[in-house]
This record gives structure tokens, C-alpha cells and sequence, in this order.
């Protein structure tokens, strides 16, 4: 059986000595600029709730809510800012007129993270990440102004998202041999419906020193149980356009047969201990020792509390094998043929598996 956990039971990330609790605060919803999220009251609220609870990582972005979600953000952390972890991202435009408004070029990252200094009313920001890999800024430009952003003080960690795994590692070697500053996070998508991070952007992490931080750990709303099979179909294009989420997921695959199999499984085993299909799967990312801390966003106060009730989820053996065996992938070359026992024989030619310790 495992143990309960709570947010002030603090985890080390990556390679670096920062302490974050496993659930971390996303702040996209704060605001309504975008037609839905919560009012300032609302935000306030669902701040105070995680930062009580013992909660220290918060994670916002540049343009989350045309930047209303700092804005909040840097008024609710008036007089506790230094007891805070406050994780910003630059990538994504902010002026469509302007084409260096966005990417990750040296000029984008320092306008955006000085726009997020003040927005957010603080002088440093705990980690900044890249958001998005843009495909055509060099890599070595983008360390190098990161670095140049780490000693000045303005930015005392580096974090990556949305970026091939073999871009990041490349990355991370580089910064190694030049003596820069390192990356310590990596934000992907993940969760029981989506596992593919585990052919290559974990064991990356892992082995690259990068604390592991999932976005998405619900599937935009799909394993709480909010649909079903009468909600297959195709997606109606007009209403992908204006963000629709169920057609949104259709539409990227996500909401299909294999996925509402999937959260089949997590109602049997939420049923089972009496708790909510939302709470058993934020629990099976809690419990997972690849990662560090799982992204839980709000609207309201009441789907906070229903968020933060997957820290005291306790799951059996047996029933954390059942979601893992429900959500399996396959891995694909090469890391199938890598386990394929004649590759190992061949390998080792009978001698003992060797370990790294």
C-alpha cells in the first residue's frame, strides 16, 4: 500500500538543491480574458487554499491569460514572495504585429522575462522555462542568453517544455562542456492516457538530471469521467476553432476508444476506494517515482479541494499495476529490441546482467 503525501513533503528537482511540493499550483486559469478561468476573488481563494496546505510551486507563462495570470500572481505573493517557487515561461508571441514578440531568440526571452518581472512585481524569478521549442534559434543562442539571465540575478533556474528529447539532451551537454548554467526541469504532457514521454523524455530526464513536471495530468478534463462513448465522433471544426475541449480532444486523438478504456479502469478503482476518478489519477502521477511534480489547475475553489484529495490516495500494488497495465504503450525501436532477450543474450553471451549502481 502507499503512503499518504501532502504538499509541504517537499521533493528535490532535477539537479539542483530547490525543494517543491508534488502538486504544483498552475495559474493559466487566473483570469478571464479568455472566456472562462476564475475572477481575482476566485484566484485569490484557490491561491491562499494551495499556499495554506503548505504548497511553495506555482507555475504560470508569459501570455497565460494576456498576462492577467501574472499580474494575480505578483499581487497574492506580496509579503510571502521569497517562500515561493515561481515558475514563468517565454516562447509564445504577445504582439502579433511583431514578429520578434515570440520564439526563443535572445531578444524574445529578455522583453518577456523583464515584462514577467514586473507583471509579476518581484525581482527574480525562481525558473524560467523555454516554452516551446521554435525550431530555428540556435541552441547555443538560447543557453547562452538563459546563462547570461542566471548571472544576473534575474533568473536563478532553467527549465524546458514542449521540446524533442533530443534537443534537450544536446541542450544540456552543451551547457555541461561551456560551464552554463544547466536545465533542471522539463514540462511535457503525461498522464495514463498519454505515456509516450516514457520511450525517450523520461529516461532523458532521468538520466540528463531534469525533475520531471507533467501539464495536462487529467487530459483536459478526460480521465475525471467526463465523457463517454457518445461522445466519439468527429470533431465539429467550428467549434475546434473557438476551443471547444471536447471536440478539441477528438480532434487530436485524444477522446477515442482506447482512452475511455483507459478511464474504465480508473472508475473501477475509484469506486473501489471510494474516491473520484480525477483523485486516482492525479494519484498514480503522484506516486510515480520518475516524477517530481504534476501541474493542477482550477477554476474554482471546489475543484482545488477535489485536486489537492489525490495526495491522501492511497493505491495497492496490485491496483497501481492494474492503471499501468490499462495505459501501457509500446516503446518501439529501439528500446523493444534493446529488451528483446536474444539482444541481451547476444550482448552479454550468458555472463550475469550487469547493473549501474
Amino acid at each position: 500500500m502507499s503512503e499518504a503525501v501532502s504538499l509541504d513533503r517537499y521533493r528535490i528537482l532535477g539537479r539542483s538543491g530547490l525543494r517543491v511540493s508534488p502538486l504544483s499550483l498552475g495559474t493559466m486559469t487566473f483570469g478571464t480574458e479568455w472566456g472562462w478561468g476564475a475572477d481575482k476573488e476566485e484566484a485569490r481563494q484557490i491561491f491562499d487554499l494551495y499556499v495554506e496546505r503548505g504548497g511553495n510551486f506555482i507555475d504560470t507563462a508569459n501570455l497565460y491569460t494576456n498576462g492577467t495570470s501574472e499580474q494575480f500572481l505578483g499581487a497574492f505573493a506580496r509579503g510571502m514572495r521569497d517562500h515561493l517557487v515561481i515558475a514563468t515561461k517565454y516562447t509564445l508571441a504577445t504582439n502579433a504585429g511583431d514578429p520578434n514578440s515570440g520564439g526563443n531568440h535572445r531578444k524574445c526571452m529578455v522583453q518577456s522575462v523583464e515584462m514577467s518581472l514586473r507583471r509579476l512585481m518581484t525581482d527574480y524569478i525562481d525558473l524560467l522555462y523555454v516554452h516551446a521549442w521554435d525550431s530555428t534559434t540556435p541552441a547555443d543562442e538560447v543557453l547562452r542568453a538563459m546563462d547570461d539571465l542566471v548571472r544576473s540575478g534575474k533568473v536563478l533556474y532553467l527549465g524546458i517544455s514542449n521540446t524533442p528529447a533530443w534537443q534537450i539532451s544536446r541542450m544540456q551537454a552543451i551547457a555541461d562542456l561551456r560551464g552554463w548554467a544547466p536545465l533542471i526541469g522539463l514540462q511535457i504532457e503525461y498522464n495514463l492516457v498519454e505515456r509516450t514521454p516514457e520511450r525517450d523524455l523520461i529516461p532523458m530526464a532521468l538520466e540528463m538530471g531534469l525533475g520531471v513536471i507533467p501539464w495536462a495530468p487529467l487530459a483536459s478534463g478526460l480521465l475525471a469521467g467526463k465523457y463517454s462513448k457518445t461522445d466519439l465522433g468527429s470533431p465539429d471544426t467550428a467549434r475546434v476553432s473557438v476551443g471547444s475541449r471536447k471536440d478539441g480532444l477528438i480532434a487530436r486523438g485524444v477522446l477515442s476508444e482506447r482512452s475511455l478504456a483507459i478511464v474504465d479502469t480508473v472508475k473501477g478503482i475509484a469506486s473501489d476506494i471510494e474516491r473520484s476518478p480525477s483523485q486516482v489519477a492525479l494519484a498514480w502521477l503522484v506516486l510515480n517515482s520518475t516524477i517530481t511534480s504534476s501541474i493542477v489547475g482550477a477554476r474554482t475553489l471546489r475543484q482545488l479541494h477535489e485536486n489537492l484529495g489525490a495526495l491522501d490516495v492511497q493505491l495497492t500494488d496490485v491496483q497501481q499495476a492494474k492503471l499501468s497495465e490499462a495505459s501501457s504503450i509500446q516503446l518501439g525501436f529501439p528500446h523493444d529490441h534493446l529488451a528483446w532477450l536474444a539482444t541481451t543474450h547476444f550482448i552479454s553471451r550468458g555472463s550475469a546482467a550487469l547493473k549501474r549502481s
